[in-house]
């Protein structure tokens, strides 16, 4: 059999053997894409469907869904119960992964400056304009600062990614809560956009003295330097997925109406602060039961057999009770009245 993987503009494509095999076609967070290809080849390989998934950003994944041009979106940002209804959707979370802070500063490794949500938020406000700046050097005592200007990379698109990262600026710093707040898309005050986890990536890379952020496997792939931050317990944990799920184990998936959870800045001493979930959309009356149900056998097959991945690519997989209840969930799928697909 032969198989083609291709990665272009964003896009995430798996192309394979069967000419009369079915496509299954998503769009939106580029925060996943890493796992979704992983999954998607292991799947193909299995014998299951082709999945061409676009990786627009979140902002992109919830127009694409709302406007039925893709079977599923995917975004960061999850949805209120309002405009799930409103919109006649459903969201379910697939994996568990953290935001970093990254920086390029000549002869600065990973992990070696620390920040606190606060400093955070006056960096990005443009009001910390030197990396040699007195709040930074207080917060790392011994460590040699470059006097080089802070140059800030954020996202220029609708990004949930960036809904996590100023969502926990505004939690962490009153100056950013006020001028700015938390949403996919903000009025930066300063700096450069970049389109994608990857855009921030290679636009930190290129420019000494900037700073973004991404998703962990972008900059444990991208090879660029993270930042520690400071959690709510005073501690500065290393971006890990031990981390990312210490900051999941309280989430109140079954208590949480639409399943809309955030997992910023939880409680206890290893938990990662820039934590979230990353959810899956779709509608719950669909006109074609056949295209629908092979999505959701998709995710069920991830469920069951797409753990290891996620673990090599430093996601944290759902526990099994929330796969379970998540699977109860998609009976709210339907066509014609019955569900589109039931777990065995």
């Amino acid at each position: 059999m032969f198989r083609k993987f291709m990665i272009a503009l964003g896009a995430v494509a798996i192309t394979a053997g069967t000419a009369h095999a079915d496509t299954i076609t998503g769009a939106g967070a580029t925060f996943p894409k890493d796992i979704y290809l992983a999954w998607a080849q292991a799947y193909k390989a299995a014998g299951g469907d082709q999945l061409n998934y676009q990786g627009i950003g979140s902002g992109g994944g919830i127009k694409n869904i709302k406007a039925k041009t893709v079977d599923f979106g995917a975004s960061d940002k999850p949805l209120m119960v309002g405009e799930l209804s409103q919109a006649g959707l459903v969201q379910f979370p697939t994996v568990i992964g953290g935001v970093v802070p990254i920086v390029n500063l000549p002869g600065i490794q990973s992990g070696q400056i620390k920040l606190t949500g606060a400093l955070l938020g006056e960096i990005f406000l443009g009001q910390v304009k030197a990396w040699n700046d007195p709040r930074i050097a207080k917060l790392n005592p011994g460590l040699r600062l470059p006097p080089l200007p802070i140059t800030v990379v954020h996202r220029s698109d609708g990004s949930g990614t960036s809904f996590i990262f100023t969502s926990f600026l505004s939690q962490t710093s009153p100056s950013w809560s006020q001028r700015v707040g938390a949403n996919d898309s903000v009025n930066w005050p300063v700096g450069l956009g970049g389109k994608g986890n990857d855009g921030v990536a290679a636009f930190v890379k290129q420019t000494v003295g900037s700073i973004g952020y991404v998703e962990y496997a972008y900059a444990r792939k991208g090879g660029v330097a993270y930042t520690l931050v400071q959690n709510r317990a005073g501690q500065f944990p290393k971006p890990e997925a031990e981390a990312f799920a210490a900051a999941a184990a309280g989430a109140p998936w079954g208590r949480a109406p639409g399943n809309y959870v955030l997992l910023i800045n939880q409680p206890g001493p290893k938990s990662w602060p820039i934590s979230g979930a990353t959810f899956i959309l779709m509608h719950t009356q669909q006109a074609n039961a056949e295209k629908a149900a092979n999505v959701l056998k998709f995710f069920d097959w991830a469920y069951k057999n797409g753990d290891a991945a996620a673990d090599r690519l430093d996601y944290v997989p759902m526990p099994a009770p929330v796969k379970a209840l998540i699977r109860k969930q998609w009976l709210q799928i339907q066509a014609g009245g019955k569900p589109v697909y039931v777990s065995k």
